[in-house]
Formats: structure tokens, sequence, C-alpha cells
């Protein structure tokens, strides 16, 4: 009895081992039942019949990274490149990846090589250098139009590297070395153009500068000139004016005559002396009869004056 108990203990164990099956996360399990797609279990604990069903296949659900194998591509011009990439992937459909395609790894592989000849081909070999990122789009959208059936979608594809024969990539050196000094030419002209260009500013400004300050020099002085005149003018008529009423007041008149005969003296003297001779007047009663003359005038002046008031 206990080695039938035994055996049947053993029994019912494997009958559980084969009945429970526990799924990774990120994963999933395709089952077939008697030789048929049956259902693929999810993440976590699933039953299933011992003996009738088994775990035909797993698949990883994270993505997934391919290395391509570096190629030899053809491009436009006929310049040979060598080209290797990585590409990203991921099963979206269990069912479709185990039974679309006997090996989705290697399909894909092997279209994205395929693909990128393709691609490279249709493009002169500057290009290929400036376009990567349209290489890396059409690269992805012919897997993705064609992976649907394998039950795959390919997420991104990036180049890593692009080589050309060593005689292109010198001949493609020198032209770079040839592009940058003649930049650098440029640029240097341009810096000397400019150079000028602000010498020439920079005087045009300053001379403007010095005429506008000569100008406001010039104002300056005439305004200055003008303003001495009209105080010398406004000196004198006041000098005038007061002369006027002083000559109004009592023994005025008296200093004017003793004034005027001094300034006639003056004058007289002055007007004389030629070469060391004194001329002296045939009449020195004209002295007299010029100051009583002058005298009559300032009268005649006064009396004006005071009648217009």
């Amino acid at each position: 009895m206990d080695i039938v108990a035994l055996v049947v203990l053993v029994v019912i164990l494997i009958v559980i081992a084969k009945g429970v099956r526990v799924v990774p996360q990120q994963n999933a399990w395709v089952v077939e039942r008697l030789g048929k797609f049956h259902a693929v279990l999810a993440p976590g604990l699933n039953l299933v019949i011992p003996f009738i069903d088994a775990v035909a296949y797993k698949h990883s659900l994270k993505e997934i990274p391919l290395d391509v194998p570096s190629q030899v591509c053809i491009t436009r011009d006929n310049t040979q490149l060598a080209v290797d990439g990585i590409l990203y992937f991921q099963v979206t459909d269990p069912k479709m990846a185990s039974y679309g395609s006997s090996d989705y790894i290697a399909a894909v592989s092997q279209l994205a090589q395929t693909t990128l000849r393709s691609l490279i081909g249709r493009m002169e070999l500057d290009r290929t250098f400036e376009e990567r990122e349209e290489i890396n789009r059409g690269v992805v959208m012919a897997l993705n139009e064609a992976s649907t059936n394998w039950g795959v979608k390919v997420l991104r594809y990036e180049i890593k590297d692009l080589t050309p024969p060593k005689e292109i990539l010198h001949a493609m050196q020198r032209q770079i070395t040839a592009e940058r000094e003649k930049r650098a030419l440029i640029a240097s002209s341009e810096g000397r153009m400019q150079e000028q260009i602000n010498l020439a500013t920079g005087e045009r400004e300053a001379a403007i500068q010095q005429s506008e300050g000569d100008k406001q020099a010039a104002i300056n002085v005439a305004q200055g000139e003008a303003e001495a005149i009209k105080a010398i003018a406004i000196a004198n008529a006041e000098a005038i004016a007061r002369v006027a009423m002083a000559i109004e007041k009592p023994g005025g008149m008296q200093a004017v005559n003793l004034k005027v005969a001094e300034k006639y003296v003056e004058a007289f003297s002055g007007l004389a002396k030629t070469n060391n001779t004194l001329i002296v007047p045939s009449n020195m009663a004209d002295i007299s009869s010029l100051i009583a003359g002058a005298m009559t005038v300032v009268k005649s002046q006064g009396a004006t004056a005071r009648s217009d008031a």
C-alpha cells in the first residue's frame, strides 16, 4: 500500500507540475492543444491540461535590439559604402510571431539589409552622409509594412557607421580641407571689408561731429558778439540819456561848454602837429565862436526835446 500511495502521490505532483504554468512579466507563452494553437498565456499563474496542452513557444515582449551585420552598398554614383546599423523591434502578436515566420529575427535582419541597400542605391555618396535620418525612416517604414504578418513591430533603426573606401575617404578629407580654407579666406576678406567700412564710418561720424561743433561755436560767437553790441548800444543810450538829464540841471550847460572846449582843443592839437610843426589858427577868436556855435546847437536840441515832451 505504501508503494501505491507513493506512486499516486508522484503522479499527482507530476500532474500539478504539468498543469500549472507561471509566466514571467513581459513574456507571452503560446500553448498548443494536441498540436494545434490553443491560447496565449498572460504573465502570472495559468492552468493548463497536463499531457494535452503544451507550451510550444515563449516570446519576450520587451524591446529587442538587433545588430544588423555590416554590408557593402553601391551608391547612385557607383561608390562602394560599408554600412552597419542596429535595429530595435518588439513582439506585438505572439501567435503571429510563432506561426507567421519560421524565424522572425532572421527575417527582420535580412529585410533590413535589403531595404538599406535599396535606399542607398538611390542616393549619391555625399547625400548618404547628410540624409541619415531619411534612411533610418525609410528602413523602419519598409520593415513595418512587411513585419505585420510576423507579429513584430520595428520601433527604430539607426545607422552606426558609414565607411567609404580609403581613396574616397582621403578625397573627401581633401575636399573638406579645401572648403575650410575657402571659408577661412572668405571670412578674412569679409573681416577686412568690415574693418574698412567701420573706419570710413568712424571718419564720417567724426567729420560730422567736428562740423557740428564748428557750427555751434560760430553760432555761440555770433550770439556773443550780438549780445556785446546790444550791451554797448544800451550803455551808450543810457549814457546819452544821463548826459541829457545832466544838461537840464542847473550848471549843466556850463559843464557842457567846458567839455566841448576841452574836446576842441584836444582835437585841434592832434591835427595841428605835423613833423614837429605846430599849426596855430590865425584867428584865435575862432575857438570861442566855434564853442558858441556848438552850444547853440546843444541848446536848440534841448529845446526841441522839451517841446516834444
